[in-house]
């Protein structure tokens, strides 16, 4: 740089450094993982270019949540409120099921732990982060008008004080404070009218973990009276981009042997997703042998149960997203973990 303070190179990794937890915030703000990544992009560039004007009179990463919150507002401008399956319809009775899609932008996409979830030392840090990014806190961020978003999301997920963010969006700490309430508002009155989402330890417990087991071998077996066990009475299952989603063990497995019958002999992938246990899934190909990517599932949990299973159909996006194999030979001893 002319002014002599950091080469390229050294500004290059410096901006890095801050990639991950830039691309969660975007992600919390954006709701969509191409977006937030193209986001964290335009944040980067616009960093490049205007380092020399930058004055340091506060920290390069204030800096760069600066530039990163401008970029995700104007972005937010047009209004697009991103959602799951579950805010935008009643479920539907097997009986009327009928899968019809909706264009892309109309869903909270899935994405990959490592890619918006920085490594933390602290435990409670590391959780809190972790729950901010499960769909059904990502679903109600959505809800919030924009700024109100970025506050909260500084103030509660990432702990800024509210002086830091009001000189971050040039407003009063008092402005702050009042926005933080109302935000705080909306969730707790949306928390009574939708189902709190997955209650998931983290690390996963023994019973997450045996629970996570018997829904592999039940659902790699197709075994419904197996999977039935592991259902809450409640559970739900979507499908983006479908609007279609379907409450009950009965109406999920009756949708799993009749519209979801090409599923059976499927094989599931571990992947780390949206702070959720969650499976890459592959169902057999009888063109080419092996098996061919299908969906992206994400499971919810709670009280020892399944409460949610969300399967993200769109695998020409979300399986390069992980890093996963588009297509999968017979021997399944092949099969790593991936995302």
């Amino acid at each position: 740089m002319t002014d002599g303070t950091a080469t390229t190179t050294d500004l290059d990794v410096r901006l890095e450094k801050h990639r991950t937890e830039l691309t969660g915030y975007c992600y919390r703000m954006l709701g969509s993982s191409f977006e937030a990544e193209d986001a964290v992009q335009d944040t980067m560039v616009r960093a490049w270019r205007s380092y020399e004007k930058f004055e340091g009179r506060s920290s390069l990463r204030s800096w760069l949540y600066r530039i990163a919150t401008n970029v995700c507002l104007d972005m937010l401008a047009a209004g697009n409120k991103r959602a799951r399956p579950v805010d935008l319809s009643e479920s539907t009775p097997l009986a009327q099921a009928a899968l019809s899609p909706r264009p892309d932008h109309t869903w909270l996409e899935p994405m990959p732990d490592a890619r918006i979830l920085p490594t933390v030392e602290d435990p409670a840090e590391a959780a809190v982060a972790k729950e901010s990014v499960r769909l059904a806190f990502m679903a109600a961020l959505q809800q919030l008008p924009p700024k109100q978003r970025a506050v909260l999301i500084l103030r509660e997920v990432l702990a800024w004080r509210a002086s830091e963010v009001a000189e971050l969006l040039d407003t009063s700490v008092a402005s702050v404070n009042s926005a933080l309430q109302r935000a705080r508002a909306t969730l707790a009155e949306r928390e009574k009218d939708k189902a709190a989402g997955a209650a998931v330890s983290d690390p996963l417990d023994e019973e997450q973990q045996k629970l996570l087991d018997r829904y592999v071998a039940a659902f790699e077996g197709y075994d419904m009276t197996a999977l039935t066990a592991l259902l809450h009475e409640d559970a739900v299952m979507s499908m983006p981009p479908f609007d279609l989603w379907l409450t009950g063990h009965e109406d999920i497995t009756g949708f799993m042997t009749t519209l979801g019958a090409p599923c059976e002999g499927s094989r599931l992938v571990p992947v780390q997703v949206n702070g959720l246990p969650g499976f890459a899934q592959y169902k057999p190909d009888p063109e080419e042998g092996g098996f061919t990517p299908w969906a992206v599932q994400i499971l919810e949990i709670s009280d020892g149960r399944l409460t949610g299973f969300h399967f993200f159909l769109d695998t020409k996006r979300w399986f390069p997203l992980f890093g996963l194999p588009l297509h999968l030979e017979a021997e399944t001893d092949q099969i790593e973990e991936g995302g």
